[in-house]
């Protein structure tokens, strides 16, 4: 390069208005006057020697590490010659600096070097950060509720539109609650609007802590609120949701010195079942809420009147259940696993029954599966769970030997962020030995939900509690995944089992368990 193109291009260098810097092995080797203006620096000295990252934020505003996404920016630009991005620099003020980057690779001396270029953005970033929260507020205020903070009536129609306008044969039945509040207006107008709206302000915070994430709530003015409740599993637990809903709003509301006492009359409609429009399926909603007012307020109805007789008899039996369980009306029994070879005890297996007072024992498959839905079988399992503990804990100090105690447990118990200290808390109080107990969960509940208990069962495993699979050869799971778990016994379903060794198929599947097991 002749004296004048070198005189040219350092003068084009340094008086540029874009802030430039070269880079070798990733560091700055030159950088001009106007890349010290944009971050604040004095001397270029002090930016010699550091990589970008070294003078930016440890994460830049997409997420990535200032340290990975600048290699992956100086890879690429090396790779394809160039490559442009934004880029948030640290200013020597604290402040971020946004700037539009972009490198250039270049072979000077045999020696790749990247030429980067940055254009200060932070006034349009800043900009732009304005307008988005100025759209924000403004779609706020067009879909919230002024009072309460809701989604309003417009935000609720055009989600309500959404999942009504997917194909049918994609859809799962959905449900809408419209919920009337039952002589509120004597507080309007006893103790005025202001008061009237500190109430409904609580009641829109003790509704939004009884639905589910994905619900959506809204209210639509007034004393009405609505519920739009997607992805049910049967069509009853829109009366489960409309019973829990009632049990919060009856308990008493304290506000400006006055004990207030607020009830509610739901209406539900279903789709598709209440097949028609938006407008049809709120009228649908809010006619069996006149009909929950007109059987005496403070209950629900559906549209359908099968369907209110349906749901509240299951409403009912999660009464029932829970009543049961507070007046100790469930008993453990246990089943004794033998060893075939040689007739010993080698533990026993615990089962839970209901001695209902009225109905006497009432067997597992008639009450299991409606806890596990309702989400009773949290409460269930830590009582059989404790009561077996303590059994197995006598018959120890009894001189006896009933081998490990196997018990089932639910899914919803294992996933709680307090089941390892429970769990803990419960050995220690009654004395139970880990190498006592081997805790079952079935095949077909684990293996959807492994990713997200499989650190809880390591450590269930550590503390030298057994692991047993339950129901194996029901949930499709691979061997991959198999090797995997920290297990310690498969046990096949009985499926299997029953009508050995006549069905050559089942024996090849229980062959082919038995030798993976031994893996």
């Amino acid at each position: 390069m002749s004296i004048y193109k070198k005189l040219l291009f350092e003068t084009l260098f340094e008086e540029s208005s874009d802030g430039l810097m070269i880079l070798e092995n990733g560091k700055c080797i030159e950088c001009n006057r106007a890349i010290l203006n944009t971050l604040g620096v004095e001397h270029k000295n002090l930016l010699y020697g550091f990589l970008p990252s070294d003078i930016s934020p440890e994460l830049q505003p997409d997420g990535q590490r200032s340290s990975i996404k600048e290699k992956k920016m100086m890879r690429f630009a090396l790779i394809h010659g160039s490559h442009n991005f934004d880029w948030v620099y640290t200013g020597r003020n604290g402040e971020d600096v946004w700037v539009d980057v972009t490198m250039t690779s270049i072979t000077m001396d045999q020696q790749n070097i990247v030429y980067v270029a940055c254009r200060d953005i932070s006034r349009r970033k800043k900009e732009e950060k304005r307008l988005f929260e100025e759209k924000q507020k403004l779609h706020r205020l067009a879909h919230n509720d002024v009072l309460t903070g809701l989604p309003n009536r417009l935000f609720f129609i055009d989600r309500l539109e959404q999942v009504t306008s997917m194909p049918k044969r994609h859809a799962r039945e959905v449900a809408i609650l419209f919920l009337d509040l039952d002589r509120f207006k004597e507080i309007n107008d006893s103790l005025g609007h202001a008061t009237g709206d500190k109430v409904l302000c609580e009641i829109a915070t003790r509704l939004t802590g009884a639905i589910r994430k994905e619900d959506v709530l809204a209210r639509l003015g007034g004393d009405e609120f609505v519920i739009l409740m997607e992805n049910m599993f049967d069509k009853t637990d829109a009366a489960i949701l409309a019973k829990k809903i009632l049990d919060v709003l009856i308990e008493p509301f304290y506000v400006e010195g006055h004990i207030l006492y607020v009830s509610g009359s739901i209406g539900i409609s279903l789709y598709p079942e209440n097949n028609g429009s938006i407008d049809n399926l709120l009228h649908c909603a809010d006619t069996a809420t006149y009909k929950a007012k007109a059987k005496g307020r403070n209950n629900f109805q559906f549209h359908s009147s099968d369907l209110t007789e349906i749901a509240n008899e299951r409403v009912s039996l999660e009464e029932k259940l829970r009543q049961s369980l507070n007046n100790d009306e469930f008993l453990v029994y246990y089943q004794p696993q033998i060893n075939s070879e040689n007739g010993e005890l080698t533990g026993m297996e615990a089962f839970v029954r209901w001695n209902h007072k009225n109905i006497k024992i009432i067997p597992p498959s008639k009450f299991i599966a409606f806890a596990e839905e309702t989400g009773f079988i949290v409460p269930l399992d830590q009582w059989v769970m404790k009561k077996a503990f303590t059994h197995i804990v006598l018959w120890y100090k009894m001189g006896h030997n009933p081998g490990v105690l196997a018990l089932n447990l639910s899914m919803k118990q294992l996933q709680r962020e307090d089941f390892i200290s429970g769990l803990k808390s419960m050995l220690k109080e009654t004395g139970c030995k880990p190498q006592w107990i081997s805790l079952e969960v079935t095949e077909s509940q684990i293996m959807p939900n492994l990713e997200n208990v499989l650190d809880t069962l390591t450590q269930i495993r550590e503390m030298g509690i057994k692991i047993a699979i339950d129901d194996f050869g029901t949930g499709c799971s691979t061997l991959a995944q198999l090797k995997d778990l920290p297990i310690d016994k498969l046990k096949i379903d009985q499926t299997f089992i029953k009508d050995l060794p006549h069905n050559k198929d089942n024996s090849n599947m229980v062959k082919a368990a038995i030798l993976l097991s031994k893996i």
